[in-house]
């Protein structure tokens, strides 16, 4: 089991926002009110077993008592019951108007009981709510959540979220190896890789974890060693690469990247970044190809898209610019950057309205967290007491 800590209970006063979608009974039947204040005395004091036989009998009553469910699924997951919790959870989020933090109980039952597209589903609808929870919940979910983004191949979104972890809760052994799986793009949880990738993942989770205190030193000293004994292992150079970038190394970023393509050329995310590095070094005639490549590669990449158009409008080629961003901005309509480019490509081909509306967006966006920024403009523009998802 990955969790990391239960929970506490949310007081009461908190949940009742979320729990008053119970519908109105004009003439309530006298055992259910009193089945429904034993079980909250019994859960009071603490007799947590009565608890749960009360409010399972409470909802049965009144299935439409969301408090019953609430509590139900919570001290059905205090016991581990995660089966029977889930169901509860279930039932809470589908009557309260703004289920809030039973979003994030129903996806870390569902995680436990292996239902990973559902844990997932849910662990979204807890962040578009809000996150709200306790500082005890927003760890364990947005660890748990980090863990299901990597099984899915979203790498960045997980480091992402688990760098912000690393900060708060330290070199913990199992926030480590989860750091370890995306930064080698290993689509596994931390249960199911194999058993011989154990030493490249901690030592890959050692460096990302370091480089998240900035402590680049020591970031280096596990890079290098990961280097030395699984250089010709596929991500391990593109691991290397993502760490010097972040330091500002740009020129050793840039070897490591072109080392990553001679051991796997296909590696779409290595072209990307290579050809961003040469765009920054102002090697725009240099970029079109890795950025073209890229771009067949994964045609759903908003950054690959990015990249080709910028470097086509800077070789001259503004026709060809505007169409690769314009499918930049469809995949990724709230980047900053890929408006200012989009505006400068429609500016030289002579549609000055187009261009002011999208110079317009990029100022509206400017301030925001750039949706195409690469994970070490995210963490240092992230405040180190931030400790949400």
């Amino acid at each position: 089991m990955y969790i990391l800590l239960m929970v506490a209970v949310i007081p009461l006063l908190l949940l009742l926002s979320f729990a008053n979608s119970s519908q109105a009974v004009q003439h309530p039947q006298e055992s259910f009110e009193q089945i429904a204040k034993q079980a909250d005395a019994a859960r009071t004091i603490n007799h947590l077993n009565e608890a749960v036989q009360l409010y399972s009998r409470g909802v049965r009553l009144r299935p439409s008592w969301s408090e019953g469910w609430w509590w139900l699924g919570s001290l059905l997951y205090d016991q581990d019951r995660f089966p029977e919790a889930q169901a509860a959870f279930g039932r809470f989020v589908k009557l309260a108007p703004r289920p809030g933090p039973a979003y994030a109980f129903l996806a870390l039952c569902e995680y436990e009981n292996r239902d990973y597209d559902g844990a997932l589903q849910h662990f979204q609808a807890w962040s578009k709510d809000g996150s709200p929870g306790n500082d005890a919940l927003l760890d364990v979910a947005g660890f748990h959540w980090a863990l299901l983004l990597t099984r899915k191949g979203q790498f960045p979104q997980a480091l992402y979220l688990l760098a912000a972890k690393a900060r708060k809760l330290g070199a913990a052994p199992a926030l480590v190896e989860a750091l370890g799986l995306p930064s080698l793009r290993m689509a596994n949880l931390p249960e199911d890789y194999p058993p011989e990738k154990r030493e490249a993942v901690w030592l890959a989770g050692m460096a990302a974890y370091y480089s998240t205190q900035d402590e680049f030193r020591r970031s280096n000293e596990y890079a290098e060693r990961l280097v030395v004994h699984y250089g010709q292992e596929p991500n391990v150079h593109y691991l290397r690469g993502s760490l010097l970038r972040f330091q500002g190394n740009w020129k050793a970023a840039a070897q490591e990247f072109e080392k990553e393509l001679q051991i796997s050329p296909d590696h779409a995310p290595a072209l990307v970044e290579l050809a961003i590095l040469r765009l920054e070094a102002s090697q725009a005639s240099d970029a079109l190809i890795p950025a073209k490549r890229a771009v067949v590669l994964d045609p759903n990449n908003a950054k690959a898209h990015y990249a080709f158009g910028r470097a086509l409008l800077e070789t001259g080629s503004y026709q060809e610019s505007a169409n690769e961003l314009e499918i930049a901005k469809r995949l990724a309509p709230d980047s900053a950057r890929v408006r200012f480019v989009l505006s400068n490509a429609y500016k030289h081909l002579g549609r000055l309205n187009d261009s002011k509306r999208e110079q317009a967006a990029f100022e509206a966006l400017q301030g925001k967290e750039e949706e195409l920024a690469p994970l070490d403009e995210k963490l240092k523009s992230r405040p180190k007491s931030d400790a949400s998802p």
